[in-house]
């Protein structure tokens, strides 16, 4: 079995900031890649973040030089840094986490539940 939990959502005032975090956990192998989306009401879950086991990101053009994403693998755990929150920003965040369990030598994505995230003042 293989839990994938996010943590650190709330409500902030525009111009604050948030962290996000989400940890990996069960008969866990490695973790390749781990991303973060999000989604807000009424529209297609998107891309926000991206790292790779060696550390590599890439960012959605809307958070570039606000979110900073980051991964400790020895912990499991991948987080999001955000900073200048927008109203714009308001959405669930999901974690995505690609990894191999004891059970497979195949890599598969797992989600994980979601944590709200609300910028209003």
């Amino acid at each position: 079995q293989v839990q994938v939990v996010e943590s650190g959502g709330g409500l902030v005032q525009p111009g604050g900031s948030l962290r996000l975090s989400c940890a990996a956990s069960g008969s866990i192998i490695s973790i390749n890649a781990m991303d973060w989306y999000r989604q807000a009401l009424g529209k297609q879950r998107e891309l926000v973040a991206h790292i790779t086991y060696g550390g590599s990101t890439n960012y959605a053009d809307s958070v570039k030089g606000r979110f900073t994403i980051s991964r400790d693998n020895a912990k499991n755990t991948v987080y999001l840094q955000m900073n200048s929150l927008k109203p714009e920003d308001t959405a669930v965040y999901y974690c995505f986490a690609q990894l191999r369990t004891s059970s497979s030598s195949t890599y598969y994505w797992y989600w994980g539940q979601g944590t709200q995230v609300t910028v209003s003042s």
